[in-house]
């Protein structure tokens, strides 16, 4: 069947415009065209075929085999740009109008904003030159590139044959997807297209039962997959709506699979539809519900918690915000390379965004950033790219990756005394810096302790090699950094010296008057004793929220019944949240409290109460020593 595209204005397209008098009859005119295409589209692809969606049906071999040049790549380009970068305004967000019920919660009229709606009609980058562009971003160490197609504003950066509100209205009237994608492919650099299912401009978006609007964007993603060659990342944005009746997300799936059986696809296809009301059941089948969970999460402005069970990629912006918001505020050099090596070492990826200026190239802060990136990966870049997180959990001190039996630490903080990490279950053979320094190490069946003369250590990051005798298993935890005990006083004052103790129950052992010495005092005996239970736990309250940097724990001699001690902190008594759990049992345990800042572990936790706990299956007691808090007062 051939399929007869929409009729458009000869030359260049009519722009329709929400503030003419002609909007509606004009816009019902084009969707009846539209919509005829798309059930010529639906009838010809006949019911949703699942059968080649990979998250439903792939074997962990065949995604791993998929995922890997994403697992390899580490460092992508996001790029926020489009009209609204004329005034300076974020794409969608600015546009003073009203939003649909999505964000609002209520079904009320869109509304105009007369200026931001008028932007199209100055956009007209000259200067954008997309072989420059992916030359840059290749410079800069990047592997793959994100373009906005379609951002909440509906305009569409390409030119679609449902919508004519689209870069082909504009002055510049030429297809800027088209060009990027030739880019890419010309330089073999990764192509990832975004595209926003949520939509402010169109005037079907989650009107009634949706199913204008949720033909209108489907047919819209497969212009961008049919019509651009071999696309590697979808990366949506954003849905809404009331229900997960009012989208279609295994045709979606369905189709992009067809055309694209190698393409990975984030997790946000389906984020933010429903629950909102009562007859929201959710999705029709639990394919549907993982499908749609994609291939990777998406942590946005901030470093991902270390996670090597899943893959994610956190996305930040470079600038004040993700489009162009003019020639100052962009973050430093050193703090963007520190936020690439916490989020390799915590087993993502960074997908860090720029907001080229309206012509069309990138601001001199942004293209500062991205130079000395390149650079820093010109030295650095074999301890970042193609390998996995781990197997130190990430700190202050900075965080390790691994490839093959090399190891890398990557070090941010180095305590006067030296580094030391729990046992490495590998041989050491070797040991030296990337750029060629010497670092010494000793290695014993308790911990592994690393030095580099002060001359030879690096900023923002010293990043130390270690070739082993057999390659690190991936996904594997083995341990932390050792905190020296000559280091705690620079963690603050101590906090605990006038807390107060309380215990979920008392056995005949325990006494009362033991309970200050928990806090100061000698470590003869336990300082508490509860009765035999499955959740045993003793609440700290320190009387004021403070900040908290470090937890030093005690445990009687040889007293394992300790093993899987959980620490939470709360600022109110009832709102906890699990900052560390014991992997193995040790006499002291050094436990950093920390909080993502900049990219980094950094200390620093706001809390009044702390509860240290155990479970298991059986009734037992919890008993310690002594605990010691560091802080600020």
């Amino acid at each position: 069947m051939r399929l007869t595209p929409v009729s458009k204005a000869r030359g260049r397209k009519q722009h329709l415009s929400p503030h003419k008098s002609n909007y509606t009859n004009v816009m019902h005119s084009t969707i009846r065209h539209s919509l005829f295409t798309l059930l010529l589209i639906s009838s010809s692809l006949g019911a949703a075929d699942l059968s080649k969606v990979p998250q439903i049906h792939e074997s962990t071999a065949q995604r791993d085999e998929r995922m890997q040049w994403f697992r390899d790549a580490k460092f992508g380009m996001f790029i926020h740009w489009g009209p609204c970068s004329v005034g300076s305004k974020e794409i969608g967000w600015d546009r003073q109008a009203n939003r649909p019920w999505d964000i609002n919660g209520i079904q009320s009229p869109r509304g105009i904003d007369p200026v931001y709606d008028n932007y199209y009609k100055q956009f007209n980058p000259t200067k954008y030159n997309a072989e420059e562009w992916v030359r840059f971003a290749k410079a800069s160490g990047m592997k793959y590139m994100v373009l906005i197609a379609k951002h909440h504003d509906g305009f569409a950066q390409f030119d679609s044959k449902v919508s004519d509100h689209d870069i082909m209205a504009s002055p510049y009237a030429k297809d800027i997807v088209r060009a990027y994608a030739d880019a890419c492919h010309k330089q073999g650099m990764k192509l990832g297209l975004y595209y926003s299912t949520r939509d402010w401009w169109h005037p079907d978006y989650l009107v009634g039962d949706n199913v204008k609007y949720d033909e209108f964007y489907r047919t819209q993603v497969r212009e961008l997959l049919t019509n651009y060659g071999e696309v590697d990342v979808m990366w949506f944005d954003h849905v809404g709506g009331q229900d997960w009746g009012k989208w279609k997300f295994d045709e979606l799936f369905s189709m992009m699979y067809q055309l694209h059986p190698k393409l990975i696809v984030n997790d946000r296809a389906a984020k933010f539809c429903g629950p909102k009301s009562p007859e929201d059941r959710g999705p029709a089948t639990p394919e549907i519900a993982k499908m749609t969970q994609g291939d990777y999460y998406t942590p946005e402005g901030s470093i991902g918690a270390m996670d090597l069970a899943k893959d994610w990629e956190s996305c930040i912006h470079v600038g004040q915000g993700w489009s162009y918001h003019g020639e100052d505020g962009f973050r430093g050099p050193e703090d963007c390379i520190r936020m690439l090596v916490s989020c390799t070492t915590g087993g993502g990826n960074l997908l860090l965004n720029f907001g080229p200026r309206p012509d069309g190239t990138f601001a001199d802060g942004e293209a500062k950033v991205a130079r000395a990136m390149g650079e820093w990966l010109k030295k650095y870049g074999q301890g970042i790219y193609s390998t996995r997180g781990g197997p130190y959990r990430n700190g202050s001190w900075g965080g390790s990756c691994h490839k093959g039996n090399k190891l890398f630490l990557h070090i941010y903080d180095w305590p006067k005394t030296g580094l030391a990490f729990d046992a490495l279950p590998y041989k050491v053979v070797s040991a030296r810096t990337l750029t060629g320094a010497q670092a010494t190490f000793k290695q014993s069946a308790d911990e592994l302790s690393i030095e580099v003369a002060a001359k030879d250590r690096d900023t923002p990051v010293t990043v130390i090699e270690l070739t082993l005798d057999q390659p690190v298993e991936a996904g594997r935890i083995i341990g932390v950094a050792k905190v020296p005990k000559g280091y705690l006083s620079e963690h603050g004052a101590i906090l605990s010296d006038v807390a107060k103790l309380e215990i979920s129950s008392s056995s005949p052992w325990d006494n009362a008057a033991n309970h200050p010495r928990l806090f100061t005092g000698d470590k003869l005996d336990f300082a508490f004793h509860t009765g035999d239970e499955k959740n045993p736990w003793a609440k700290i309250d320190l009387g004021a929220v403070k900040t908290l940097n470090l937890v030093e724990i005690d445990n009687r001699p040889n007293e394992r019944r300790t093993t899987g001690l959980i620490l939470s902190v709360s600022q109110d008594g009832q709102l906890w949240q699990e900052v560390w759990r014991a992997k193995t049992w040790e006499s002291t345990w050094v436990v950093p409290l920390t909080h993502f800042e900049a990219g980094i572990d950094a200390p620093g936790q706001p809390a009044r109460f702390i509860k240290l706990e155990t479970q298991a299956d059986s009734p037992h007691p919890l008993m310690l020593q002594r605990v010691t808090i560091y802080g600020l007062k």
